[in-house]
């Protein structure tokens, strides 16, 4: 017997949610418009973030260009794997904007592919201005091929939102009332500071709240790639977002895909909500740190062989010194995929050193000491990217093909 991964009344409650947000196409027009540097940079003045913008164009002005360092070094590309850069900690716009500072300053260092955020979607967050102003500095300033974007479930929101979800989907979310309007999703799982990190426990059918919020942030900001945690939420997500084409997901390692079997599971939610051109919502697949570069390969291999383009895999070449094991290292293994002829992404949650706010705990500080921190968590993203640097400038020496942000390229 094959069990259908959502039932009638999961559809009917997803299905509610997008019409009430005018529908895919609807939401999908939304997204496209908010992602217009012109209309960025507008709505960021009226919010107070103007003159931030124009000096994160005039730091952007110093950076390096890939080409200039190919040519410096007389390297070519020879060997046909790719490897994309990407650097974790984004956190809002004053903390990008302190280490564009750093970078700039340096003048070395080319700018990773992707950028991470984990910032929980606060009111604050989502409509002060400020993720529509990081966005702005790191896709249309940076020309980052990818920003992402971190729904935390347990992020507190006003009653009203929690109620209007409940209308137009018809179910109910367990919750407690914080106070002055706020309410919370009632999480039980938190024997540990970070034990609900990205939304983790996904309860009941707390699915939808967090389908709510990436939809609010994506229309508000044209945010549209974003973190997703959980296998309820991945099957959601692939639902909701299979025609809303510019709307993608990342997998954090946290799902677990530790190795090929889980892989295959997530491939299967995959394949039962692909797009009408084939393609999926998905994006990015993080496999876990668990992994060896052998399992990497496999993954590969069979990502191949399921015939699903557009999906890229990722894995962490350091990491928080709270994470995980100390000392993590993935350098050597990211270099076996590469030799095998398989594309990765080289992920950084740390640079390998212990540094203050080089922690997760930095992922979960209110919107006022993230900004009373900017200067401390952007000198951790910018030894991040000299991390980043210095590794893809080896793989690049080694003649691998290495993407990072358009900020790096002439033209």
């Amino acid at each position: 017997m094959h069990f259908k991964l959502l039932s009638d009344r999961d559809l009917k409650a997803l299905d509610g949610l997008l019409d009430s947000y005018g529908g895919p196409d609807g939401i999908s027009k939304r997204i496209a418009s908010m992602r217009v540097y012109e209309t960025r940079k507008k709505i960021a003045g009226d919010k107070g973030f103007g003159g931030m913008l124009e000096q994160a164009e005039t730091y952007a002005a110093k950076f390096p260009k890939v080409e200039d360092y190919l040519e410096k070094n007389q390297i070519s590309v020879s060997r046909r794997a790719v490897c994309t850069t990407q650097v974790s900690g984004f956190q809002g716009a004053y903390v990008t904007l302190d280490c564009m500072r750093r970078l700039a300053e340096n003048g070395d260092v080319l700018f990773p592919s992707e950028m991470i955020s984990v910032v929980g979607l606060t009111d604050a967050y989502v409509y002060s201005g400020d993720l529509l102003a990081t966005l702005a500095m790191a896709e249309n300033i940076m020309g980052a091929s990818k920003f992402c974007t971190t729904n935390l479930l347990g992020t507190p929101l006003t009653e009203e939102r929690f109620s209007r979800v409940e209308n137009v989907t018809g179910e109910r979310f367990e919750r407690k009332d914080l106070g002055n309007g706020l309410s919370q999703i009632l999480l039980k799982n938190m024997g540990t500071p970070f034990g609900n990190l990205g939304g983790v426990e996904i309860g009941n059918n707390n699915h939808l709240v967090y389908l709510d919020g990436v939809t609010r942030a994506a229309i508000t900001t044209g945010a549209d790639f974003f973190l997703n945690p959980s296998w309820s939420t991945i099957v959601g997500a692939c639902y909701y977002a299979r025609e809303i084409p510019n709307l993608q997901f990342k997998i954090s390692m946290l799902l677990s895909t530790q190795n090929t079997i889980l892989f295959r599971m997530l491939l299967n939610i995959v394949k039962e909500f692909l797009r009408d051109d084939g393609t999926t919502p998905l994006y990015e697949v993080n496999i876990g740190n668990a992994a060896t570069a052998e399992t990497f390969i496999q993954c590969s291999r069979e990502l191949e062989a399921s015939g699903i383009p557009g999906i890229s895999l990722a894995a962490h070449l350091r990491i928080n010194p709270d994470l995980g094991m100390e000392d993590f290292n993935w350098t050597k293994s990211a270099h076996k995929v590469l030799d095998a002829g398989r594309n990765i992404t080289i992920k950084y949650e740390s640079d390998g050193e212990s540094r203050p706010l080089d922690t997760m705990g930095a992922y979960f500080l209110s919107d006022e000491e993230r900004k009373e921190k900017a200067a401390l968590i952007g000198d951790v993203i910018y030894h991040k990217c000299v991390r980043c640097d210095k590794d893809a400038k080896e793989i690049m020496r080694m003649g691998y093909e290495t993407e990072f942000a358009g900020i790096s390229y002439r033209g």
